[in-house]
């Protein structure tokens, strides 16, 4: 091969990161999103991110950009799927990274406008308005994800307080996979998984009293093992 023929030019697109960040509230899935400031689609709302700078790693660009549009930082990102359908951005050719993560409730409500945006507010997955680019494809892809790995990992530690009733357990999985589970079923399949474990107290109210249960060290740890390497 000749050594000119590697210096070839090719076309180079520019490269973005966007950042799906959910979390569970008030019996509702949410999504992090920011209202631009700028052109193009200035005041819609959108997925935090933006450009790579040149010799960023793709990772520390959608922490910096989740920080600078929305203050959130020092958290997990899992790198979801590559988005590069021709006219997705009307500025060029533009590939985007996206990025997925879950946050508490806690950590939610610290959620604030950066500098880069003129407003960011958490929103219902399943009730979002007009969204710039193709975002709203981002998050149903983020959201399907969230969906298999729910039904094979510990991964529910990251919506649910620290104890919790089955009951409570059922709710979330029903919200985020968007359909009503038989309760005998899903109690021998959550226990059977061994992802959980009884707290010894019970949570009384105005029915029965329920037992309360919280997610197992092992569970959690082997998640958090998941997530480092995924």
């Amino acid at each position: 091969m000749r050594a000119s023929s590697s210096k070839k030019e090719y076309p180079k697109p520019s490269v973005t990161v966007d950042i799906v960040l959910f979390t569970f509230a008030e019996g509702e899935l949410r999504v992090l999103l920011i209202k631009r400031k700028r052109e193009p689609f200035a005041n819609h709302w959108a997925l935090p991110g933006g450009f790579v700078n040149e010799n960023e790693r793709l990772e520390d660009a959608a922490a910096r950009e989740l920080y600078e549009e929305a203050g959130v930082k020092d958290i997990y990102l899992e790198q979801l799927y590559t988005f590069g359908d021709p006219g997705r951005d009307p500025r060029g050719w533009v590939i985007s990274v996206a990025y997925f993560a879950i946050v508490s409730a806690d950590q939610a409500r610290q959620v604030h406008a950066g500098d880069d945006a003129g407003d960011a507010a958490w929103f219902n997955v399943y009730d979002l308005p007009p969204l710039a680019f193709d975002h709203e494809r981002i998050i149903r892809y983020a959201l399907q994800r969230l969906r298999y790995k729910l039904e094979y990992t510990g991964l529910g530690f990251l919506l649910l307080p620290e104890s919790f009733t089955l009951s409570q357990l059922q709710a979330v999985y029903e919200i985020v996979l968007r359909e009503k589970l038989d309760k005998r079923n899903f109690r021998k399949k959550i226990l059977s998984m061994n992802i959980i474990e009884e707290t010894g107290q019970m949570r009384h109210g105005d029915h029965r009293p329920a037992r309360l249960y919280r997610f197992s060290a092992r569970a959690i740890e082997l998640e958090k093992a998941r997530r480092r390497f995924p």
